[in-house]
């Protein structure tokens, strides 16, 4: 977490963080100070934990900057200087939850049928549309004729960047094709940080790099297409209980890349100032714009000086009435003057440069599809009812084209072979198999005969929540096991039948799961997180694994997790001879699977994260949800640092049951012939950064009060939200801004700061992305039967005595090979970049290289614990053969 390819630098905290924000960076021997310099300030904030706290920043940057977005920002500012203020307020706010009616104005009164989980206002006097917002991270929710994606946990487990961009291209057609403008993914927070946290499986695996490799290829892949990204959730959203606000319970807090040009990040239920304003527009750079999660937004001036660009869907927390903090309520703050009309306008600027950068101003398709319902008409606005009218909104358009053939191959080179003793695996399809467990099987009510998958019935392919796509099918696994062998016993059931007598050979076939979500619904007793189940299999899978285990001398164990499961139950029984981890692989569940079962392909996945043998064997920090904090401040306390995961257990030298990284494959592989090659001389500190340039002048006098009135003749609709006030309003919010003062907080500021040390472009300095090392690894096929992927992972080793705390390894790189038939070589290109080999330093505020040419070691493997070379950048030689450091 000190640093990435891409530019992950994840602060993690409670609400106001500091030791975070130093934080996924390393604390370095003057901390201590750094801390004692912000106790005065931290002293009013008495229930933040000690070394926790972090002053706001103010005002909000400026966009417009950054080289990349130049011409997107030309033409926004000018479309946006020639809005009203009704209209600029309109398009930086959702209409209103249910809610899909354009804006009007005096020469429109056309309504249009907008079925998106968020619909902007517009102005279309001016040319500007109203956007659609739509889930999921895995591709179109609650959309017909789209594909379901396995999610993301899946993608990371193929540790293959082609596929993940791939996947990203087609997400991002299928999005284009049903005429979502801005697609709420991907998900990199959580982090994966808790190991029973409901939604890790939307991210890519519980490593920085992973996360955000997977990030930055799925970002490209979706806006090559045209579809604004949007990155998700910043930061720290680490479990789901807890995470809003309700009227008797405070939240707690959430993580981001920027580097690949994102045009939208979403903030968590609990965001801060310096958060927004100072790391992710000042530091990282960010251009695009910041919307709220759902129902997240909490207050109106406050959240607009802090950097929040939209507002979504644009309700407050009770979404009945059509009040919003926002929208009517933002044109009474520019009004009087509490919110500058040049944070209005930089915010309003970066949605249309956003819009302008991805080409939707030409061309982009209208949305064709209703998320609320899947009848062709419907209530054109259902949150009006009874008085809405009825129409079309759903064109039923196809865009599923061949994704399937991409969505299956992830499926397949996910599946993540951890046990395999005696060769029992590949199959053979003459054998006699019996399958138990209902997760073999489709779920019988229907695919998506619960809504948003919040049950657990049936395969498991997706977690529940807003994460998910509904399925156009489910290729299950039984189908596809009974498409493979002549003799096949289905027993649809968890807990272990009577079977009759079994033979020697009969070779059983156990399928458990686990599952997860957003804490919207409660499955089986468990909150969004597996607060419940904790690590272990639903529905007595254990039990059932070892019911088998006692009658069968051949079991092999499918399983369809959300995250890591303890195994210890039945892992090391003699007859248990094979595990899988299938992870959630969306529609293609069945087939991907068998080609693996069958040997029509070798497993190619890993780990995303860590298998432990124990619950303790993590920190108490992570292993423990918060579940009781009635009228109270969660404080979710980051006390192990940078050591999540493999970290954790490496430092403390705890044996994990399967560590991260780990696969294994039916053939074998050898790496030989590694070389290092230095690119760039670094030096102790990044060149310094480039002044900001060419920032747009958004100021602007406080318009008249008519801008912010409904014209002459405006009907509203019920429960809509609109930015018109009332002619009395207006003038009233006019004369309030002449006699009061809005009491801003402690450190407001409306000068533009020049931006920090650290900053400089998208992501941060530029410098931090120099190649540092190249590293290339010869891998042969030694197998002599089977074709196989193999993946290169490599890991990074900081040197000794450098007066910073780094964890034993961290991954830096990693790639997939083409398949390799036996005895084929290839060559494989690794890269550490300078960010890769720096710290963060809590005092200078700045990455550091610690020990310039110094003995830094490079590890390349299979897997986190299974390292055979080692390259030092002090000699630029390799050794091969040698045994890793954990």
């Amino acid at each position: 977490m000190t640093s990435s390819p891409t530019s992950l630098r994840v602060s993690t905290a409670v609400t106001c963080i500091v030791s975070g924000f130093v934080a996924l960076g390393q604390a370095g021997p003057s901390a201590a100070s750094a801390n004692a310099q912000i106790a005065a300030a931290a002293a009013a904030q008495s229930w933040v934990p000690d070394g926790y706290y972090v002053p706001p920043y103010y005002p909000a940057p400026y966009g417009g900057w950054v080289d990349d977005w130049r011409d997107s920002y030309t033409k926004a500012k000018a479309l946006v200087d020639s809005m009203t203020l009704a209209e600029k307020t309109n398009i930086t706010a959702g209409t209103g939850i249910f809610m899909g009616l354009l804006f009007k104005d005096s020469a429109d009164f056309t309504p249009a049928q907008r079925r998106c989980a968020g619909n902007t206002g517009s102005a279309l006097r001016v040319g500007f549309p109203q956007l659609c917002l739509n889930d999921s991270p895995a591709g179109v929710r609650h959309a017909d004729n789209v594909t379901a994606f396995p999610d993301g946990i899946t993608v990371g487990a193929t540790f293959d960047k082609a596929l993940m961009y791939q996947r990203g291209v087609a997400i991002g057609k299928e999005n284009r094709g049903k005429g979502v403008n801005v697609w709420l993914g991907p998900t990199v927070g959580p982090i994966g940080r808790k190991p029973k946290g409901g939604r890790n499986w939307e991210g890519f695996g519980a490593d920085p790099v992973l996360q955000v490799v997977g990030a930055r290829e799925t970002i490209k892949g979706v806006q090559e297409q045209g579809v604004i990204a949007t990155i998700k959730h910043f930061i720290a959203n680490e479990q789901e209980m807890y995470r809003m606000y309700n009227p008797f319970q405070y939240a707690y807090s959430s993580n981001i890349g920027i580097r690949a040009g994102v045009g939208s990040v979403m903030m968590a239920y609990n965001a801060h100032p310096y958060l927004i304003n100072g790391l992710l527009k000042d530091e990282m750079g960010f251009q695009g714009f910041t919307m709220t999660d759902w129902l997240a937004h909490m207050s109106g001036v406050a959240s607009a000086i802090a950097g929040l660009d939209m507002d979504m869907p644009g309700d407050v927390q009770i979404p009945f009435f059509g009040n919003s903090f926002w929208m009517f309520e933002l044109s009474r703050s520019a009004l009087n003057g509490s919110v500058p009309m040049d944070r209005l306008n930089d915010a309003a600027t970066r949605i249309v440069a956003a819009w302008y950068k991805f080409g939707q101003d030409q061309g982009f398709p209208a949305t064709n599809f209703d998320t609320n319902s899947a009848a062709a008409v419907n209530q054109l606005y259902p949150a009006a009812w009874p008085f809405s009218p009825s129409g079309v909104t759903n064109e039923y358009v196809q865009v599923q084209a061949d994704h399937d053939v991409i969505a299956r191959q992830i499926s397949q080179d996910a599946i993540t072979l951890l046990k395999n003793d005696g060769g029992i695996l590949p199959l053979k399809s003459s054998q006699h198999l019996k399958v138990f467990g209902t997760d073999a099987q489709k779920n019988p009510d229907g695919i998506n005969a619960c809504v948003d998958r919040n049950c657990n019935k049936g395969t498991l392919g997706q977690g529940w929540g807003s994460g998910t796509v509904d399925y156009p099918y489910l290729d299950d696994p039984i189908t596809a096991i009974n498409k493979e062998a002549s003799n096949v016993t289905f027993y649809n059931t968890d807990s272990f039948p009577s079977v009759g007598q079994v033979l020697a050979s009969d070779v059983a076939i156990v399928f458990i799961n686990s599952d997860a979500g957003e804490n919207t619904y409660t499955v089986e007793g468990n909150h969004g997180d597996r607060d419940a189940s904790g690590l272990y299999a639903w529905h007595n899978g254990d039990q059932l694994v070892q019911d088998a285990a006692n009658k069968f001398s051949n079991v092999i164990v499918v399983i369809h997790t959300v995250g890591p499961l303890i195994l210890e139950k039945w892992i090391d029984l003699p007859s248990v001879k094979a595990v899988l981890v299938a992870h959630l692989p969306g529609q293609e569940a069945g087939t991907s699977l068998t080609n693996i079962l069958f040997g029509h392909a070798s497993p190619c996945g890993h780990l995303p994260y860590t298998i432990t043998k124990a619950e303790s064997d993590m920190p108490s920090s992570v292993t423990t949800l918060i579940n009781s904090e009635f009228l109270n401040q969660p404080q979710d306390t980051y006390t192990e640092g940078l050591y999540i995961d493999y970290r954790w257990v490496n430092k403390n030298n705890t044996k994990p049951r399967y560590a991260f990284g780990h696969g294994l494959s039916y053939t074998n592989f050898t790496y030989t012939a590694a070389s290092i090659k230095k690119v760039t001389q670094l030096s102790t500190y990044p060149p310094a950064r480039s002044a900001k340039s060419g920032i747009p002048n958004f100021a602007q006098a406080i318009p008249s009060a008519n801008e912010a009135v409904a014209p002459s003749g405006f009907n509203s609709i019920p429960r809509y939200i609109y930015s018109w006030l009332s002619q009395g309003d207006a003038n009233g919010a006019v004369s309030d801004g002449k006699s009061n003062k809005y009491p801003y907080p402690s450190g407001y500021s409306t000068v533009q700061k020049p931006g920090p040390r650290a900053g400089g472009g998208e992501g941060g300095n530029p410098a931090l992305w120099d190649v540092a090392y190249n590293l290339t690894v010869t891998v042969q096929n030694t197998g002599d039967v089977f074709a196989g992927k193999a993946s290169v992972q490599a890991y990074l080793e900081f040197p000794d005595n450098i007066g910073y705390d780094t964890p034993i390894i961290q991954l830096r790189d990693f790639e997939k090979t083409e398949e390799l038939a036996p005895g084929k070589t290839t060559t494989v290109t690794l890269t550490l970049t300078r960010k890769d080999v720096s710290i963060w330093d809590v005092v200078t505020q700045d990455w550091t290289v610690p020990a310039v040419d110094g003995g830094y070691k490079i590890w390349i493997g299979e897997a986190s614990d299974n390292l055979s070379i080692v390259c030092h950048t002090d000699t630029l030689k390799c050794e091969t053969g040698v045994t890793g450091p954990v």
